[in-house]
């Protein structure tokens, strides 16, 4: 489940007094219409205005004296974690930035925000030369770590008192203080690296700096005698263990974005861990059983899980008899796919899938045909064209529980399973099925 914000434009006389202002330019212009502003809460946003964009992409958002110092998050188009940024709002300054998807955010007004952006780029150029060069030696890297040092003083000193110096600690690395090897420095790292952060701090909290923060620890610090899963497990145990003294609700938060950052790099077995070991129990505690049943559909329907079972009616000779997926067992493979008689591009995929295990030897792939329906009679007069398949009406369409089971938002929806009824694949597209089960692959 992607993070999601609900957009609410609110329509109001401004009666406070302007304060101070947020002015950004977008580009290319043509590419963006809508600049919408959060004031971040640890645990949720919360929609504090809106502006439209010019011919040249600008707007100006006026800031009354109700808004409070804190973080800030800008969104500028669908889907937000993907198209938005954090900002820092001080309470005292005007911020004034360009942004392109190239260059990124560049600020021209408002010290707190260049100071954290001129710290992260030059600890980001510093630390990539250290890993770069370590592998020659220590030797060859002692004076940027001194280096690395220095900045890192500098910029605590003057961020002191700004909003800014919460995550320039936090953020703030490990050195040697004397000649180790690199696999020394890499575990060393490691068993540093939240030694300066505050689960509890409300300002990183209410940035995406925690969450960032430790997936980066997630996923870059597995062991070589380890594989990725088991890494990812230790590491996913170490995150939790900084967690565990924070608010029910910021755990869930955080473990859940955590879970769909996974999710997305396709980690699933990870994803089912962090999910199964904290998340669950998490979201129970905090009595988010909406949440709970989604990642317990997600965990039935992964790769290798056991899909979920259900029944049919087979008439045959005037007689009907009930058959199920978990009984039946005619072939190798199963091809379960879920489509509709209403549904145009099902319409065009589900011969052509006919055609393809046509093809195939007998007891090699079977298809299992769902069609979702709100009537039956489109699709009984349908299914005669699909004689080579086990059609099964699922009446109710969207509210059809075969097609809740499998999470199924959209027609045609392929599962393919192993003939122990194991999930093995879930392609996006005919094209992608094709590969999967042709006879020559």
């Amino acid at each position: 489940m992607k993070k999601k914000f609900f957009i609410i434009i609110f329509l109001f006389p401004i009666l406070a007094i302007a304060q101070h202002t947020i002015k950004g330019t977008f580009s290319p212009a043509e590419e963006y219409k809508w600049a919408i502003l959060y004031r971040l809460e640890p645990t949720s946003p919360f929609y504090t205005a809106d502006a439209r964009l010019d011919e040249e992409g600008s707007f100006t958002i006026n800031l009354d004296s109700s808004a409070t110092k804190g973080m800030y998050r800008i969104m500028y188009n669908l889907p937000p974690e993907d198209n938005s940024f954090d900002i820092i709002y001080s309470g005292e300054e005007n911020i004034e930035f360009t942004f392109s998807e190239t260059v990124g955010i560049v600020f021209n007004t408002s010290n707190e925000n260049q100071l954290l952006a001129a710290y992260e780029a030059e600890m980001y150029a510093i630390r990539s030369e250290i890993g770069e060069k370590y592998k020659n030696g220590y030797e060859e890297v002692r004076g940027l770590f001194l280096t690395l040092n220095e900045l890192q003083e500098r910029f605590e000193t003057e961020a002191k008192g700004t909003l800014a110096y919460n995550f320039i600690v936090a953020n703030s690395a490990y050195f040697p203080k004397k000649g180790e090897d690199l696999q020394t420095y890499i575990s060393n790292t490691k068993s540093t690296y939240f030694d300066m952060v505050d689960f509890n701090n409300p300002i990183l909290q209410a940035s995406n700096f925690l969450i960032d923060y430790s997936f980066n620890y997630i996923t870059g610090f597995v062991e070589k005698s380890e594989n990725d899963s088991e890494g990812y497990n230790k590491n996913i145990d170490a995150v939790y263990r900084q967690l565990e003294n924070c608010t029910i609700e910021y755990q869930k938060v955080l473990l859940h974005y955590l879970w769909q950052k996974l999710v997305d790099i396709n980690e699933v077995s990870a994803a089912n861990y962090i999910a199964e070991k904290y998340l669950i129990p998490v979201s129970t505690r905090a009595m988010d059983l909406t949440l709970v049943e989604y990642l317990v559909l997600y965990q039935s329907l992964s790769i290798g899980a056991k899909a979920p079972d259900f029944s049919w009616e087979e008439n045959e000779k005037a007689k009907t008899t009930k058959g199920s997926l978990y009984k039946i067992d005619v072939a190798e493979k199963y091809v379960i796919v879920f489509w509709s008689s209403q549904c145009s591009h099902c319409l065009k995929e589900v011969p052509k899938l006919q055609e393809l295990v046509k093809g195939f030897e007998p007891g090699k792939t079977k298809v299992i045909a769902v069609g979702l329906e709100d009537s039956p009679y489109d699709w009984e007069n349908k299914v005669y064209d699909f004689p080579e398949f086990i059609n099964v009406l699922g009446l109710g369409k969207w509210e059809n529980k075969i097609g809740d089971d499998y999470n199924v938002n959209a027609t045609p929806t392929y599962f393919v399973l192993d003939q122990y009824k194991k999930i093995v694949a879930k392609p996006e597209d005919f094209e992608a099925l094709e590969k999967i089960i042709a006879p020559n692959d």
